[in-house]
């Protein structure tokens, strides 16, 4: 299939690579052409902006940073929406609000596209290797549509409900992981005068009942940081998961909900981000409590 992708950064960039892979006819493109560079060394093609992505693609999927940057590219000067949409598909991948991703839904339909979200759990591994949870929303009709393609991504996805229910979805299940790597964080600050390895406190959590999948997954990574070593590689930025946090914040106050647990972790990611810790690897959030926080009253 010829699969227009747009916006490359970590992980648009992993899931072009992985559809490169899988056989698929590839054209790219991203506001900052040179990330396309890599890509079309791969063997993809690079559109001159969104609306060639679309005339020259059968199905395009988007994984963009927020709503601001899904509206420029699907309805701003040149955008996909601007080029020969009728009767293709339309996969947004980007995590955003329901609201805004059924704002966006609708302006596709209208267009004649068939439109299908569908956020994602899951960092750049498994995105390279087709190892993402996928979370749709849409049609039955266009779910089916898609459903091949996400196959090529996924190694899961589940029809949530119409647009708008995935995007939900993956705010709720990003929820208990952001504030697991805080609490763990405030974990790790009752226990730092003991002097032990992370590598053995890593390991011990995940051998308890509060030990998440996480832990098993990053658990070097973790550890590392832990000592106050680099990632080998940066995943999911501390930024990324402020932004993910604000999102949940925002969906509360705007269905009439409290999350008070929800606010703190903003709070707290907002002061990693002030500290300078944006641009760190989302592992390095459980170090910044008792590196920066803790014993300050």
């Amino acid at each position: 299939m010829r699969v227009g992708v747009a916006g490359l950064g970590r992980m648009g960039a992993a899931m072009a690579a992985r559809l490169i892979d899988r056989g698929h006819e590839v054209i790219v493109w991203n506001r900052a052409a040179e990330r396309a560079a890599p890509l079309v060394s791969a063997g993809a093609k690079a559109a001159a902006n969104p609306a060639a992505l679309a005339d020259a693609a059968e199905a395009v999927v988007t994984m963009l940073y927020d709503e601001a940057a899904v509206e420029l590219v699907y309805r701003g000067e040149g955008g996909l929406l601007s080029g020969t949409i009728a009767g293709k598909l339309l996969i947004d991948m980007s995590t955003l609000r329901p609201s805004g991703v059924k704002a966006i839904g609708a302006a596709a339909g209208a267009a004649g596209a068939a439109f299908v979200e569908c956020p994602v759990g899951g960092t750049i591994g498994p995105a390279r290797n087709g190892q993402l949870l996928g979370l749709a929303g849409g049609t039955a009709a266009n779910f089916a549509r898609a459903k091949p393609l996400l196959d090529d991504l996924c190694r899961r996805v589940d029809l949530i409900g119409p647009v708008g229910a995935g995007a939900a979805m993956k705010l709720a299940i990003n929820l208990p992981l952001i504030v697991f790597w805080l609490a763990f964080g405030e974990a790790n600050a009752l226990i730092r005068d003991l002097g032990l390895d992370p590598a053995f406190i890593v390991g011990l959590f995940a051998e308890s009942g509060g030990g998440p999948n996480v832990l098993r997954a990053q658990g070097p990574a973790l550890a590392g940081t832990l000592a106050g070593k680099d990632p080998a590689e940066i995943t999911f930025t501390i930024e990324l998961i402020t932004k993910d946090v604000r999102l949940m914040v925002e969906e509360a106050e705007a269905q009439g909900l409290v999350l008070p647990v929800v606010r703190r972790a903003l709070e707290v990611c907002e002061q990693a981000m002030q500290s300078g810790w944006g641009s760190c690897d989302s592992s390095w959030l459980p170090a910044f409590w008792p590196a920066h926080v803790a014993g300050r009253g």
